[in-house]
């Protein structure tokens, strides 16, 4: 169940959402037989999230799937490590780290960017519509999305030298390796090329600038700054890609809401809140009971297992008025937990929102054109829905 957590989504069957007919803790086994609690209701989700020191996010980043020798072995010799940096740092480094990244990412910088972006989703738009005209299928997620945050993120941070295809194959890689269950072969491969890149970032720590030069200058050893730019090459960029495909995906649709958007009654900003709150890129996120102590009735030992289920707390009736349709602009549309809350909040947000705003601005008028023809597939994953291919035709 807790491997494919978005098509278990609360939907409209029946009175009210679906999420009301949840306890507001279940306690549930993931494949290796390790217990969790899951927790579906927004005010725990976000009671937890912003209470760090009784559940603490140690967590966050430890392989759902337990790796065997062969795989760690493979992960040691690239010299692999993830220290505290970000997502799992619980201590005394997180605010000055975080602080780093956030002025990396501050609104004004990322506000710059967005003619930039703007134009060249418009030169893509341009071409994907001639295609289509032709009556040839395009592919929206390979063809616009999947690349568009990383071209972004590396001209605020100035990401390590390398081709596009080798980076969204290690944040890929690394999202399945962590986050899925896995065989140990397949393991295996995915430490090889995990560990190959991560040598790569380990080069760029100790002689690249922007943000890796601002962390070294803090006195942040390279390990801590390799740590903060593999968590940024996956949480930066290849969620947001993932939502630009879900969104884009979601309002071929919804039809309605792009004619509002041709029309100038539906604002652009609502869509990708709403966006959020149905379709977020991370359905999942975790944390450990750092006490004895009790959640929505339920006792939590020390050392649980906590699962936040995000993408149900989006569809909370206790904070949406319709929790399961898409209605841009409704109250509480803009209380989901997308990304996150509390000190552990995503840095990235505002850079996220820019870039689906510009991408729904410029794709409303093709996306109302045309007919999905193979709709993205998702592998299991106890976090991230990761789409593939987007086919869609004229």
């Amino acid at each position: 169940m807790l491997f494919r957590s978005w098509e278990q989504a609360p939907t409209a069957a029946g009175a009210g959402s679906g999420i009301a007919r949840w306890p507001e803790v279940v306690r549930v086994a993931d494949h290796v037989g390790v217990e969790h609690l899951l927790v579906t209701r927004h005010a725990l989700v976000r009671r937890v999230l912003t209470d760090p020191a009784t559940y603490r996010p140690d967590n966050a980043l430890d392989a759902v799937t337990p790796m065997p020798v062969a795989a760690l072995r493979i992960l040691a010799a690239h010299r692999f490590r993830l220290p505290p940096t970000l997502a799992n740092n619980g201590g005394a480094s997180h605010p000055g780290i975080r602080a780093l990244v956030a002025d990396a990412l501050h609104p004004t910088r990322v506000a710059a960017q967005r003619d930039w972006l703007a134009a060249l989703v418009r030169r893509r738009v341009a071409a994907l519509d001639a295609t289509l005209a032709t009556g040839a299928p395009v592919d929206l997620h390979a063809a616009l999305a999947a690349d568009l945050p990383l071209r972004v993120l590396a001209r605020l941070v100035e990401l390590p030298d390398a081709p596009v295809s080798a980076v969204k194959d290690f944040a890929r890689a690394t999202l399945e390796l962590f986050w899925a269950p896995l065989d140990a072969g397949r393991q295996q491969a995915l430490a090889a090329e995990v560990g190959r890149f991560h040598r790569l970032l380990r080069e760029f720590a100790t002689t690249g600038g922007g943000l890796a030069a601002a962390l070294r200058a803090a006195g942040h050893p390279p390990d801590v700054v390799v740590g903060a730019l593999f968590f940024l090459l996956v949480a930066g960029q290849e969620t947001t890609s993932q939502f630009l495909t879900l969104l884009m995906h979601r309002l071929t649709g919804e039809q309605a809401v792009l004619a509002g958007l041709r029309d100038g009654s539906v604002a652009v900003a609502d869509v990708v809140e709403e966006g959020l709150r149905l379709e977020p890129p991370i359905v999942t996120w975790r944390r450990m009971a750092a006490v004895d102590t009790t959640l929505g009735g339920t006792a939590v030992a020390a050392g649980t297992s906590i699962v936040l289920w995000l993408a149900g707390a989006g569809r909370d009736p206790a904070t949406v008025d319709s929790p399961d349709e898409f209605r841009p602009g409704q109250r509480g549309s803009r209380r989901h937990l997308a990304f996150g809350a509390g000190a552990h909040r995503c840095v990235g947000d505002q850079l996220a929102r820019m870039e689906a705003a510009t991408v729904v601005a410029e794709t409303a008028p093709l996306l109302a054109g045309v007919r999905v023809l193979r709709p993205p597939r998702y592998p299991d994953n106890l976090t991230f829905r990761m789409p593939d291919a987007f086919l869609v035709r004229r």
